[in-house]
């Protein structure tokens, strides 16, 4: 008879010193957990308040909003916007001619930026009437992208200005000699260089001047100003078609819900808002938690994976590198550099990168990037809500301690908790700080049957 050993030292799998790390039936597991919670709320929600959802209702309720229509107003308003574009061409060509020397460019291109900016605000406050919410919206989206792109376009620009000066400085320098057999083996390379230029149609400063180029920059999915974007071959018509189908659906789901569950949600915690009630306050945003954070998915997936890709895919755009996986982020800070890469990039560019070179730490420029981000979140959210908190602006700055102390969480217990704080923020912070501002904004600016759509 034969013996067989079956027992040696080893730990359960459950225990952290097991090593094992095979969970995907638990996400399974979870996912399906998840589905049917959000299908019981969906139905206890239908079963409370009804099919709300209609789409024509969108369309009265704008008309709606104020006794008198103005729907004009806001697209001339966007029209208007080409004068800063032009001005800034404008301005490009004076300092590429050094018609305008010294400091006076700073001093230009900050009047420049801050009264793009401050537009919007003084137009909106003085003739609220004019303009929808829905207008209002779009005009300080439209706005706060045009502050960054042309911000990007003069530093850039800015950039290649320099380069040319030190380069005719650091000629001017050389002894005659010197100089003749540098010019010679400078006009071999350039001749190499021409050719790879010309077969690549690389644009030179201050070639890229143009009119074309700089709409184009306003219109590719993009923070950052480039001389030569990646552009690609072709247009794949099935991909383009996959990306508008989605945009469409997705925007009507995205309505859909916003109609069945949130505005009911929002109504109902007017009371407990009022009365200061926390424990009903908190059971409130409880439940307005997986609605809205299903809503914040969705639009994240419309905005940066569908638009994006069906406005790159248009402008043969090549670069589509829109997002990283940051729902793998194992603290706050990877979260904020992996989720949104256009104004990422942009701030690195633009704000870290200059800030380092000028001897400031790397907490202070990052500091500052989070500052100037808070800024413009709560200009999109107070603007055109005309509730001028602070509350957006806290929330933004709270991300500081918060990646720091997840970071000390990913550190001590590992990264899987340290995702678990990114994805708690996500589901109770932002996006409730957000609904908390429009739930103010609908009891008390508008009449309470205009929540009934």
């Amino acid at each position: 008879m034969h013996h067989y050993r079956i027992h040696e030292p080893r730990d359960s799998l459950f225990s952290w010193s097991s090593g094992f790390d095979r969970y995907e039936g638990f996400i399974n597991w979870g996912g399906l957990i998840l589905l049917l919670g959000g299908f019981r709320l969906f139905l206890e929600n239908v079963i409370k308040y009804g099919v709300r959802i209609n789409p024509v209702s969108w369309l009265l309720w704008v008309k709606h909003e104020h006794e008198t229509d103005y729907y004009y107003h806001t697209p001339l308003f966007l029209l208007a916007a080409n004068i800063h574009i032009l001005f800034a061409f404008y301005l490009e060509h004076l300092l590429a001619k050094d018609k305008i020397r010294g400091n006076f460019e700073v001093y230009i291109h900050t009047a420049h930026l801050a009264i793009i900016l401050l537009i919007p605000v003084f137009i909106l406050g003085i003739w609220t009437h004019m303009f929808s919410l829905l207008g209002r919206t779009v005009i300080c989206v439209v706005y706060t992208v045009m502050f960054l792109k042309l911000w990007s376009y003069a530093q850039v620009n800015h950039w290649c200005r320099s380069e040319r000066s030190w380069r005719k400085k650091l000629s001017r320098r050389r002894s005659f000699t010197f100089r003749k057999a540098q010019e010679k083996e400078n006009a071999e390379m350039h001749s190499e260089k021409s050719d790879e230029a010309a077969s690549l149609c690389l644009i030179q400063y201050p070639d890229n001047l143009t009119l074309s180029d700089l709409y184009y920059f306003f219109a590719a999915p993009t923070l950052c100003y480039e001389l030569n974007f990646p552009r690609s071959q072709r247009i794949r018509k099935r991909f383009l078609l996959r990306r508008m189908l989605e945009v469409i659906v997705i925007s009507n789901i995205l309505m859909a819900m916003f109609q069945q569950w949130i505005i009911p949600s929002v109504k109902n915690s007017f009371q407990a808002f009022s009365d200061l009630d926390f424990m009903r306050c908190a059971e409130r945003l409880l439940k307005l938690a997986i609605p809205n954070h299903i809503l914040w998915l969705s639009w994240f997936y419309l905005c940066f994976h569908s638009f994006l890709n069906t406005l790159a895919e248009l402008l043969y755009f090549a670069d589509r590198n829109f997002y990283q996986d940051w729902w793998n982020a194992q603290n706050v800070g990877t979260f904020w550099r992996l989720w949104n890469l256009p104004v990422h990039k942009w701030a690195v560019r633009h704000v870290f990168v200059p800030m380092i070179k000028i001897k400031y730490s790397k907490l202070s420029a990052s500091v500052a990037v989070f500052v100037l981000s808070a800024i413009l979140h709560e200009y999109l959210v107070s603007i055109p809500l005309h509730m001028y908190k602070i509350g957006v602006f806290l929330g933004m700055m709270v991300q500081i301690p918060l990646g720091y102390i997840s970071t000390k969480v990913e550190s001590k217990f590992g990264p899987r908790w340290g995702n678990m704080i990114v994805w708690s923020s996500l589901i109770l912070g932002q996006p409730l700080g957000i609904m908390v501002y429009y739930h103010d904004y609908m009891v008390k600016t508008l009449d309470p049957t205009m929540l009934d759509l």
